[in-house]
């Protein structure tokens, strides 16, 4: 039998958790009122400085604002929230959410190519070097799922070579929001990390400080996994409405 490490969760992990979905779930409303620190303490059967903690946490994440006279008001995350929500709102319940799926696919499209476009701009001499090193990685490696994570470490490097703190951010959270899917991705995405001769195009404009070359070679890698992708969130989003 496969055993996993027993999780020891503290009390104001247990309310965090409670209050954001019920946020992210929708059962918290934008402009509602949550109870009191007190009431809530009561109802949960935890200490007020317990609750206190989560509803600060809550409150960082933008997801509640506390008000005037004591009163904690539920925001809409969809004008507060930041990119570290993402992952939570991708799996709730143990399923992930179809359209958010589809929302980090399209983010992959697009912000691929810019951060190789930055990278041909502004990465240092040795980050061409440094990608052909995972590349040769990749194409030696037999395991469909790693071959994933060898490709996102080469985007990794790509993202170093852009110099951007923004796209490193978004990058960070996405990949935290992606790796999760890497199972279940494995075979659809294996066409895409073995086309290790279009990666290596990308490194050549990058070697060339060709930023133009940079952006296409990387949109033509990234597009056929992306669009095939989405069509098939599509397909199982429309058939999840019509079982509703």
């Amino acid at each position: 039998m496969d055993l996993t490490p027993v999780r020891r969760r503290s009390i104001p992990d247990d309310v965090f958790d409670q209050l954001l979905d019920g946020v992210v779930g929708g059962r918290l409303a934008p402009g509602q009122e949550l109870l009191s620190e007190r009431r809530m303490a009561e109802t949960l059967g935890v200490s007020r400085p317990a609750v206190r903690e989560a509803l600060n946490r809550i409150s960082a994440l933008g997801l509640v604002d506390v008000r005037q006279g004591g009163a904690t008001v539920v925001n809409d995350l969809r004008r507060r929230a930041g990119l570290d929500l993402l992952p939570k709102l991708l799996v709730r319940e143990g399923e992930i959410d179809l359209a958010v799926a589809r929302s980090i696919l399209e983010a992959r499209l697009w912000n691929g190519p810019k951060v190789a476009e930055l990278a041909a701009e502004r990465a240092p001499g040795d980050c061409a070097d440094a990608l052909d090193a995972v590349l040769d990685a990749l194409e030696t490696d037999a395991d469909p799922v790693q071959r994933q994570r060898r490709a996102l470490d080469f985007w990794d490097l790509v993202v170093d070579g852009a110099d951007s703190i923004t796209f490193r951010l978004m990058f960070n959270t996405l990949r935290v929001a992606y790796e999760p899917m890497l199972d279940a991705l494995a075979v659809v995405m294996e066409a895409e990390v073995s086309e290790v001769d279009r990666y290596r195009s990308i490194v050549g404009a990058i070697r060339e400080r060709d930023s133009h070359a940079a952006f296409e070679a990387a949109h033509a890698l990234l597009e056929p996994a992306t669009t095939l992708l989405c069509a098939a969130l599509d397909s199982a989003r429309d058939h999840d409405r019509e079982d509703a």
